[in-house]
């Protein structure tokens, strides 16, 4: 995606469109009077550098206005887009970088590769909206060298891994630490970076548990404090309310810490829980001892691990409701609840194909049908919203609850740290994912791995936290960033 300029307009300007929805490609150009002032490119990005040049340079359109959007191969006269640029013209605009410098870069240090000239020349190093454009200038640049190949993604820039061998050396060769890891894989950065240890930190909770003790420093801040931490340096946090459930104890415990702590902000969240904004550093481990008093425990809204399941109230109070959707989704938070994965986790049950919990967006759905239950998978809210791919339709709760564990093992041992279920939905295939699942026998090892793991990860934080809370190492960790 790109974006620049005015592209909202106003009542002296005209928008012109392009969109080809089988390509997932829109324009969205702003003009006034003679002058393009705002462009909005989604799904193909590469005339942004064209378009920006016309931008900044308030050229004159008017000869060029009815090809405008078809980028410069129709409106240039036939010329290709970047290529034929001036050099002054800017292809990265969040880092300032022209294409006359990234042709210098490329022909001076000898790149060969987006990665090569991102650290370089920091072209295309932010947004990355520019990506496209910087290949360009590869192709223009090397000719018949350049080689498009698609490479094999590095982990970071310690290792030229990636993230599948790393995962697939630690189960064949029986790695079992970080150093392990990095010393097999020849790291060349002994201690690696805060991008490649979380990751490898939760490869080795995956493949190893029970053996594998975490490693805290290898954890982002707000998992190594249990909470979320807020832009004035304050926390966040979020006691676990099963299924979204609650009682006059809970209640009454929340409001007793709000005044006693004096906690400025409680916001009902859009998982059906509460949260505590402004709390201290120096508060958490009191606020936790409170609230597990209690029995409320952590709602893990800070971590690579399952945050909510939402539900409806389902066929116990509502006319319409066809399973008892609170009661599934009580069941399967509490199976699930403490289990770290590749990035957060979401569910939600609804009782009826009404779906009110809005199951289908969410990274394991069920919705309850008069037959039973539909199971969907690989959704996401957010920037990008992806519906759900429907996995499988069952027909009893234990069902539910077998395939459910078996989808979250699968995602946990083979997608790639930080990779949400809708992209990795997306890469290996939904026919891949019911392939894997649909066979009974391997359903269930799954399952059982899953379950098995869930063994060493159903702890409570906060409670191990709050018993320590004067210790050195809450005091130590309470300050890294």
């Amino acid at each position: 995606m790109f974006s620049a300029g005015d592209f909202t307009g106003d009542e002296t300007s005209e928008e012109i469109v392009f969109r080809d929805a089988a390509r997932g490609v829109h324009k969205h150009l702003t003009v006034r009077g003679d002058t393009l002032i705002g462009a909005v490119l989604y799904g193909d990005a590469g005339d942004s550098a064209w378009y920006f040049d016309l931008i900044r340079n308030k050229t004159n359109i008017a000869d060029i206005r009815d090809l405008l959007v078809f980028g410069p191969g129709v409106a240039g006269g036939g010329e290709s887009g970047v290529e034929s640029l001036p050099d002054t013209a800017e292809i990265c605009g969040c880092n300032g970088v022209s294409k006359g410098r990234i042709l210098t870069a490329i022909a001076e240090l000898k790149l060969t590769s987006v990665d090569e000239v991102r650290a370089r020349t920091k072209a295309s190093a932010s947004c990355g909206s520019c990506t496209c454009n910087v290949e360009k200038l590869l192709q223009f640049a090397l000719g018949s060298e350049y080689d498009a190949t698609p490479k094999v993604k590095a982990m970071c820039k310690c290792t030229l891994h990636g993230h599948d061998a790393v995962r697939a050396a630690i189960l064949e060769k029986k790695l079992k630490t970080i150093p392990a890891v990095m010393r097999t894989l020849d790291w060349t950065t002994p201690d690696g970076c805060a991008s490649c240890r979380p990751a490898l930190n939760y490869y080795l909770l995956c493949a190893w548990p029970g053996e594998y003790v975490d490693d805290a420093r290898s954890r982002f801040v707000n998992e190594r404090m249990h909470a979320n931490i807020q832009k004035d340096g304050t926390y966040s946090v979020v006691p676990r309310m099963w299924g979204g459930l609650t009682s006059a104890k809970e209640l009454r415990a929340i409001a007793d810490v709000v005044e006693k702590y004096d906690i400025p902000t409680v916001k009902v969240t859009g998982g059906q829980r509460i949260d505590l904004f402004g709390v201290t550093k120096e508060q958490l481990p009191h606020v936790w001892r409170d609230v597990n008093a209690a029995g409320m425990v952590s709602g893990h809204a800070y971590g690579k691990a399952l945050r909510t399941v939402k539900t409806c109230v389902g066929s116990e109070w509502c006319r319409f409701g066809t399973q008892d959707s609170t009661a599934m989704g009580v069941a399967l938070e509490k199976m699930t609840w403490g289990s770290w994965t590749p990035h957060k986790t979401k569910m939600a049950v609804s009782g009826c194909p009404r779906n009110c919990a809005e199951a289908t967006i969410k990274d394991f759905g069920v919705v309850a049908t008069e037959s039973g239950w539909d199971l969907h998978v690989g959704g996401n809210g957010g920037i990008t919203v992806r519906v759900t791919d429907l996995l499988a339709k069952v027909t009893t709760s234990d069902e539910v609850l077998e395939w459910s564990a078996a989808f979250m093992q699968l995602y946990r041992e083979e997608a790639r740290y930080l990779e949400r279920t809708a992209p990795w939905v997306e890469r290996v295939g939904i026919a891949y994912v019911r392939d894997r699942l649909s066979d009974a026998g391997g359903r269930k090892l799954l399952r059982d791995r899953f379950l098995e793991s869930q063994r060493y990860s159903q702890d409570d934080p906060w409670a191990e936290r709050a018993a320590g809370a004067e210790s050195h190492e809450f005091r130590s960790l309470a300050v890294v960033e």
